[in-house]
C-alpha cells in the first residue's frame, strides 16, 4: 500500500502541479518526474527549481534530485509552470523499479 506522500506525488504528476515540501530540513520547490521504489522504499526523481538544499539556495534553472519519500514533510501541491529541466545523458539510478513516469 502506498504512503500518503506517494499518493500526493502521483497526483502532482497526473495533474502536472508543483510541489512545495520540506526535505532534510530544507524548503524545496519541485516537480516530480519519476516515482517508484527500491525494495520497499518509495522514491521520486524530481526536478528542483526553487528553495534550498544542504548546499544552499538552488540555482536557476534547477537541479535533479532523488528523494526518499519517508523524509518528505509538509507536502503542498500548487499551480504553476511545470519544470522538467533539460534532458540528461546519464541513466537514472534513483530507484530500481519505476512505477510512474510523467513523460
Amino acid at each position: 500500500m502506498a504512503s500518503a506522500t506517494y499518493e500526493l506525488f502521483l497526483r502532482a504528476m497526473r495533474e502536472k502541479r508543483q510541489i512545495v515540501c520540506v526535505y532534510q530540513g530544507h524548503r524545496r520547490e519541485l516537480c516530480p518526474i519519476l516515482l517508484g521504489r527500491t525494495g520497499l522504499e518509495e522514491k521520486s526523481l524530481v526536478f528542483q527549481f526553487g528553495g534550498a538544499t544542504s548546499e544552499g539556495p538552488i540555482r536557476p534553472p534547477g537541479d535533479w534530485k532523488c528523494l526518499r519519500l519517508t523524509e518528505v514533510r509538509d507536502v503542498i501541491l500548487r499551480e504553476g509552470s511545470w519544470h522538467a529541466g533539460d534532458s540528461h545523458s546519464a541513466a537514472q539510478i534513483c530507484m530500481k523499479m519505476v512505477e510512474y513516469d510523467v513523460n
